[in-house]
């Protein structure tokens, strides 16, 4: 399964896996809040929460009050709720949003003194590159929906996700040389979104660059009026959601693993990848319904 040999080769334990209902719902100590991250939650409740419903797992950041930092704990808590029942044919794509106004303000500086010792701050940095490397890992995409402020490893989540659309309000910043600690880690998903000489500006000056600039410099896919922005993200979702699971996931792991390629190197890949595609019965399928002029009945098997 996609889900273990992701955590076998981060050496890390698995969640205990929980059958879902009809509604495809998440347990329900992960169902706190709706899309936009309204409603209360439980007070021994995690600091992220998750619905799943018509193939679209919506987790929110929900620890408003501490600026949904990614504190240890928040990243654990994002971590299970992306690899919940990772290989089900229910799932099909995966919304990352925030209560409050602050998408996230990167990681718990509490947790990065002295004090907490070098073990602990390498757990959290392994952690947190565990984390964003699921992301890119997973077999479904993942849409970032941001409304407000991401910072630091805020900003290293966006630039995590497959899509990411914002709020014309948002804002990205790695202000990480401003306090002594040089955005290292996020500027690994900051170089791979934008141009190298934009992303060193933001990582040397720790200046913000607002939502049209991280659409310009490709931080973002779409940016979009605040009050449309759960409309537009839910669009996108919902066409990904109507589409063969096996085909996008054939599709996203090409995509990634052709990208650092040379030229020959990356058409030798896809090539192969569109020849397997077409060994799918949905590739079969949505051929056969094109040829007959009729809509496609996907099966999201496999094979």
């Amino acid at each position: 399964m996609v889900a273990v040999a992701v955590l076998q080769a981060f050496g890390a334990k698995g969640p205990l896996w929980l059958r879902r209902g009809p509604w495809a719902q998440l347990p329900a100590r992960f169902c706190s809040g709706d899309l936009a991250g309204a409603g209360r939650r439980e007070s021994d409740s995690r600091p992220t929460s998750a619905r799943q419903l018509d193939g679209i797992r919506n987790i929110v950041l929900s620890n408003p009050k501490k600026r949904n930092a990614l504190s240890l704990a928040m990243l654990k808590s994002l971590r299970s709720d992306i690899l919940h029942d990772a290989d089900s044919n229910d799932l099909k794509v995966i919304i990352i949003s925030a209560e409050g106004p602050v998408f996230s303000s990167g990681h718990d500086l509490k947790e990065l003194t002295e004090e907490q010792g070098r073990d602990y701050h390498a757990e959290v940095f392994q952690t947190c590159a565990e984390v964003m490397m699921l992301i890119r890992n997973h077999p479904v995409p993942v849409i970032a929906m941001v409304n407000g402020l991401a910072t630091a490893a805020g900003c290293q989540l966006v630039a995590s996700c497959d899509i990411a659309v914002a709020s014309d309000k948002s804002s990205f910043t790695t202000p990480g040389v401003n306090i002594g600690l040089f955005c290292s880690t996020p500027g690994v998903a900051l170089a791979r979104a934008v141009p190298k000489k934009v992303a060193l500006e933001m990582l040397f000056t720790g200046e913000p660059i607002s939502a049209q600039e991280a659409l310009l410099h490709g931080l973002l896919s779409k940016v979009v009026p605040e009050a449309q922005l759960q409309e537009e993200t839910m669009r996108i979702a919902r066409k990904i959601a109507s589409l063969s699971r096996p085909v996008v996931s054939l599709g996203k792991a090409t995509f990634y693993k052709q990208l650092p390629q040379d030229l020959g190197t990356a058409y030798y890949l896809t090539s192969q990848a569109m020849v397997d595609n077409l060994a799918l019965r949905d590739g079969q399928e949505g051929i056969t319904a094109f040829l007959q002029k009729r809509k496609p009945i996907w099966s999201h098997e496999p094979a």
